[in-house]
């Protein structure tokens, strides 16, 4: 009884009803499909970081990645492999070869890390074989193929099948020099990785530097499960004491602090929406109060309890909230299901978000999670929103307010 009544209150004034639900509906679409875009921006940096740079586990020496030492190198590093390649959940493991040295085109020369890598077992830790802008994967190059990033390309004004020279302190001190050449360029959409990684083949770099080719300075784990990922980390920390293992969130902890900063940055986009119509929403039901003074006065004085009418300005005031709302948020998911499979395009700032790593092409994403939370955000500003309204209507004397023109 009290929830139709409550309904039909709400058209009585059609004009007012309408411009505040439009405004909620409008606020709240803007809400979630800001909420699917950046869900989609991060997750994508996340899986680019995650799949292509980092993969799930690293195992180092602990010193290793202070000054990459070529003698901190991995004691029975293939035995450590074969051992961790048996464990469950393990579904590809890679063992690299890592130096700091110096690369230099025809035109120019810079720092970069040299990542020696077996082709076929990087494959399974990471994605980088299906990032080639340019050329194959380590083919059509028989000698010293080596993989560049696109912005180092352009940085060394290279291109495919362009000689690069590697030049390297060999593991007796001594500096030494071989050409490489170009045989692939990859593009991940991270300005940073690729200007400053170069990958060639663990056995070329191994050769370089006067090392043994089962020499590895780093292994690289990918599970086939990224909710074991932490397990499989403090399994392998146990076997492992003297080595250092690290998921990717410890090995790369800015991308652990993305996906928590987008989450925050969400949250803080829909509260600040919601205090805006909050606002708005209790502004409206105080003119309804005032405009129906003598009919609550009314409804008071026939015996109608003030608890009654208490939960029945608060009602409206929900329904209100809760019908704006709702068509926001269906309004927010069509607008993100319209743009999912084709994307955002933003490349017109693709130069500026390639620098900080992030895609120019965005594809939203829309968590089932995420649109409960907000649902039930609507819900509590329409149930905080009602409760200054109600309780002023509840002030009134009802002989008082039977007098109200």
């Amino acid at each position: 009884m009290i929830r139709s009544v409550a309904w039909r209150n709400i058209w009585r004034s059609p004009l007012r009803s309408g411009i505040i639900i439009a405004a909620i509906s409008v606020g709240m679409s803007a809400g979630v499909f800001t909420t699917a875009f950046t869900k989609g921006w991060m997750n994508q940096r996340l899986e680019a970081g995650v799949e292509t740079e980092a993969s799930h586990i690293r195992i180092q020496q602990p010193k290793f990645g202070e000054n990459y030492d070529l003698k901190e190198s991995i004691p029975n590093s293939e035995l450590v492999v074969n051992e961790i390649s048996k464990l469950d959940h393990v579904n590809g493991i890679s063992p690299r070869i890592v130096i700091q040295s110096m690369v230099a085109s025809a035109e120019t020369g810079t720092g970069v890390k040299i990542i020696g890598i077996d082709p076929e077992k990087e494959k399974t830790v990471t994605n980088l074989h299906s990032k080639l802008s340019e050329g194959k994967y380590f083919e059509g190059v028989k000698r010293n193929p080596i993989l560049i990033g696109a912005k180092l390309a352009k940085k060394l004004k290279v291109k495919m099948r362009s000689k690069v020279v590697i030049t390297v302190q060999d593991a007796s001190g001594n500096i030494t020099g071989g050409a490489f050449r170009v045989c692939g360029i990859f593009d991940i959409t991270s300005g940073m990785f690729e200007e400053t990684n170069v990958f060639v083949r663990k056995t070329d770099l191994a050769r370089l530097l006067d090392l043994e080719s089962s020499v590895s300075h780093e292994i690289l784990v990918h599970l086939d499960d990224t909710e074991l990922i932490d397990q499989q980390s403090l399994l392998l920390k146990n076997k492992h004491k003297n080595l250092l293992v690290q998921t990717w969130k410890e090995s790369m902890p800015e991308l652990g602090y993305i996906n928590e900063i987008g989450n925050l940055y969400i949250y803080i986009f829909v509260i600040i929406i919601l205090l805006a119509l909050g606002f708005g929403i209790v502004n409206t039901m105080l003119m309804v109060i005032l405009e129906r003074i003598k009919e609550l006065g009314m409804l008071m004085a026939i015996g109608m309890s003030k608890a009654r009418i208490f939960g029945m300005l608060m009602l409206e005031t929900v329904l209100l909230t809760f019908t704006g709302g709702f068509t926001g948020i269906l309004i927010g998911l069509a607008a993100s299901y319209a743009t999912m499979e084709k994307g955002i395009d933003l490349s017109s700032y693709a130069a500026g978000l390639e620098d900080m790593g992030y895609s120019s092409h965005i594809y939203p994403v829309i968590e089932l999670e995420t649109l409960v939370t907000i649902a039930i955000l609507v819900l509590i500003t329409g149930i905080v929103a009602s409760i200054y309204p109600a309780r002023k209507a509840l002030k009134y004397n009802p002989a008082e307010a039977i007098r109200t023109e």
